[in-house]
């Protein structure tokens, strides 16, 4: 999770909101990626998606079933929906997010009657991952 939220500062110095991820495959870092909507100009740029990405290249497949993705801020429903579809076997998460989270937040997809459910663990390093959006909210006020 401590690489997810460096990942996340690379977001916060370009002014996204500062979400980070990062995907672990047999203890290596096989994926990475930080919110890049606002500078990408697209609703796609989310960390999830962009790690995701890397992993499957990393790896040449699209299941991501053996690894792990850590995540600073609960996937929304496009994140939750790729993780699902990606078939990513565990997923970690750092602070909750009542307003768009699809983890637990608002509702949990990870629950829904899909073909498969990933391991779901919850508020990692919460405190950080909160602290660090909860700045970057006030800097904009």
């Amino acid at each position: 999770m401590r690489m997810a939220l460096a990942e996340s500062d690379k977001a916060r110095a370009l002014g996204e909101v500062p979400v980070g991820c990062v995907i672990v495959r047999e203890g290596k870092v096989i994926g990475a990626g930080y919110n890049r909507r606002e500078t990408d100009k697209s609703v796609f740029g989310h960390a999830e998606l962009m790690a995701i990405r890397q992993a499957e290249a990393a790896i040449g497949d699209w299941r991501l079933t053996d690894c792990t993705l850590y995540v600073t801020l609960e996937p929304c429903p496009m994140c939750a929906g790729a993780i699902l579809n990606a078939r990513v076997g565990t997923v970690v998460c750092g602070a909750s997010d009542r307003t768009f989270g699809a983890c637990g937040g608002v509702m949990n997809l990870f629950e829904e009657a899909f073909g498969y459910r990933p391991k779901l663990y919850k508020g990692i390093l919460e405190r950080e991952c909160s602290e660090m959006l909860s700045a970057f909210f006030q800097n904009l006020r």
